[in-house]
C-alpha cells in the first residue's frame, strides 16, 4: 500500500503480508522478502529516486496464524555454530515477533506490527511494541505531521 502526495511524493509505504501453515517452508521466504524490500526502497531513496522529499514512513505488517504448528519450538540444527540463544526453543510466531522486532531495531521499517489469527474468528497481538494500535499510532501520527503535502 502506497501513500503518495498530489505532488507526486512517496509519503508512505506498507507492505502486508500473512501465512497460515507452511511455516517451515516459508518462514524464511517472508524474512528475505522484508528485508529484502525494505533495502530496496531505502537504496532508491539513497540514490535520489524521490528527490526532493523527506524520507517516507515505511511499515511492514505481517499476519500469522496462531496453532500448533506455529506455537511449537522449532528445531534448530547446530552442525557447525551455536544457535543464538534467543532462538532456542523459539517457535515461528517467536522467531516472526524477533523479526519484527529488529526490523525497527536496524531501521528498516518506521514500525512493525504481528498479529496472530486463529480458526478465522479471532486474533490478536503477539506483543505491545509491534502490536497493531502502535503501527495504526504511528502511521496516523506520522501523516498528520506531514498533512502539508495534501493542501
Amino acid at each position: 500500500m502506497l501513500v503518495i502526495s498530489p505532488s507526486g511524493k512517496l509519503v508512505a509505504a506498507v507492505e502486508l503480508k500473512s501465512q497460515v501453515g507452511s511455516y517451515g517452508n516459508n518462514f524464511n521466504n517472508r524474512t528475505e522478502e522484508a528485508i529484502g524490500s525494505a533495502v530496496d526502497l531505502w537504496t532508491a531513496f539513497r540514490e535520489g529516486q524521490f528527490p526532493e522529499q523527506q524520507a517516507p514512513w515505511v511499515g511492514w505488517l505481517m499476519v500469522v496464524g496462531r496453532d500448533k504448528a506455529s506455537e511449537q519450538p522449532v528445531r534448530n540444527y547446530e552442525p557447525h555454530f551455536p544457535v543464538r540463544s534467543e532462538f532456542k526453543e523459539a517457535s515461528y510466531i517467536d522467531r516472526y515477533r524477533i523479526l519484527c522486532q529488529k526490523l525497527i531495531l536496524e531501521r528498516h521499517y518506521t514500525s512493525t506490527a504481528l498479529i496472530w489469527t486463529s480458526n478465522g474468528d479471532s486474533f490478536g497481538d503477539v506483543s505491545s511494541d509491534i502490536s497493531i494500535a502502535r503501527f495504526l499510532n504511528s502511521l496516523s501520527s506520522y501523516l498528520k505531521g506531514v498533512s502539508d503535502e495534501f493542501k
